[in-house]
């Protein structure tokens, strides 16, 4: 956790310096993004919220996308990342969004994504979509690399 909270601090630093906010969408990361970047003090300056999108009905409720509205996505793919960040963004009015969804193991999931497969996407000013593949199937490793790697992603975004 200690490496996540040394990158969301990175993260926090030029969002409060650009004076951005940001949302957050996880999955398979289980909150562990959202935690990070509020374990940074003064987070209420940029974090506006965030929701673990792990079940269809947590995508219905939570990111009010119907199941008519998933036609030409699955789960734990770049273009669903893509849709969980912008409509993160777009919810909050936030400048950025950022989104993970995949399979961390122990199992892959039921789409045919190996354990260790995770997509993860920002939405803002600057935008990327991004596959990790761990060949791992340590499931807490897996949840801790996923976030890292997500919020690397936005650092990179704001750096540049």
């Amino acid at each position: 956790m200690k490496e996540l909270v040394g990158i969301a601090e990175q993260v926090a630093g030029k969002l409060i310096a650009r004076k951005q906010t940001i949302a957050v969408a996880e999955s398979s990361t289980g909150g562990l993004i959202a935690a990070s970047l509020l374990a940074v003090p003064g987070a209420s300056a940029y974090f506006l919220g965030g929701a673990v999108v792990y079940t269809r009905d947590a995508r219905r409720v939570l990111m009010d996308i119907s199941d008519e509205g998933m036609k030409g996505f699955r789960s734990s793919s770049e273009p669903y990342a893509k849709l969980l960040a912008e409509q993160m963004r777009g919810r909050f009015s936030s400048d950025w969004g950022l989104s993970e969804t995949g399979a961390a193991g122990p199992t892959g999931n039921r789409y045919g994504d190996a354990a260790g497969h995770s997509c993860m996407a920002v939405a803002g000013p600057a935008a990327e979509v991004m596959t990790l593949e761990t060949g791992s199937s340590d499931r807490f490793a897996n949840m801790q690399l996923f976030a890292a790697t997500a919020l690397k992603l936005l650092l990179k975004k704001l750096e540049g």
